[in-house]
């Protein structure tokens, strides 16, 4: 080694420059700040990119289940087509309903007019129509409200005929009374015989309130036609008051009904009701 060549001293001061082989100086804490910066600088890359990685893997999280913050529209991007949202159909909906009833009044306004039809009607309801029943010309004797039986031969039973008001009608011209009964509501005929002569009332059986008695000539079914018959009254009191108005009649039709014209079967009909 050369005399000539200085050599660093030891005792020097720290941060002093000293010559290297090349010539130029270096400094120690020169070194170690460069060190530090370096150190520093790649901590805080590493950090950045964490973070960056952090909010990647969030937004795709988002992103998979229908989450995640909205992008904002640039200035510079195309608008999208239309809005998909239940309201925005229901709008469209509502225009398109609109139009078409724009379009059917329009159309309705050039339709021609139909004519104007009148038809005579061929019945008029405000006309009464008369129903005769062959009682026009009879006063009532006698009412009340009874049930009526009737003997069948055949079954051998006696089946009931109706519940309604029995009456005795007496003509105003030949003076003839006879017995009609008529069914509740349908006052359909199911009794219509005169009251001769011959007749007997019987007391049902057990029953003082109910009498029984033949027929030879009833016209209720259209033809006449023997019958036995039974009625029952609601008390004895109205049993009493139905055989005084029955008898009564009969004393009255004596000299319009001979004995020797009812005898034998042979009992005069009254004209059948409708």
């Amino acid at each position: 080694m050369s005399s000539s060549e200085s050599k660093p001293d030891p005792h020097d001061e720290p941060g002093k420059s000293a010559f290297d082989a090349s010539g130029s100086t270096t400094t120690t804490d020169g070194q170690h700040a460069s060190y530090t910066e370096l150190a520093a600088g790649a901590a805080s890359s590493a950090a950045g990119t964490a973070t960056n990685a952090a909010v990647g893997v969030k937004d795709t999280m988002f992103s998979m289940f229908g989450g995640g913050a909205k992008k904002e529209a640039k200035s510079g991007d195309v608008p999208q087509e239309e809005d998909r949202s239940g309201s925005a159909k229901a709008v469209k909906e509502k225009e398109k309903e609109e139009s078409r009833e724009g379009e059917g009044d329009e159309e309705g306004d050039d339709a021609p007019e139909s004519p104007e039809m009148h038809f005579e009607p061929v019945v008029h309801l405000t006309e009464k129509v008369e129903t005769k029943t062959n009682e026009e010309l009879e006063e009532q004797t006698f009412k009340m409200r009874a049930k009526l039986f009737k003997f069948d031969r055949e079954s051998r039973e006696w089946k009931e005929r109706g519940t309604g008001d029995v009456r005795l009608l007496k003509h105003k011209e030949n003076m003839k009374t006879r017995l009609v009964m008529r069914r509740d509501k349908t006052l359909k005929v199911c009794a219509n015989h005169y009251v001769v002569p011959d007749m007997k009332l019987t007391a049902n059986v057990g029953s003082d309130r109910s009498w029984v008695w033949n027929a030879a000539a009833d016209v209720s079914e259209g033809e006449p036609e023997a019958v036995t018959l039974a009625i029952r009254f609601a008390n004895s009191d109205n049993a009493k008051q139905f055989k005084d108005s029955f008898e009564a009649a009969q004393e009255e039709n004596r000299k319009f009904f001979p004995k020797e014209e009812t005898s034998g079967g042979k009992e005069p009909a009254p004209a059948a009701e409708s």
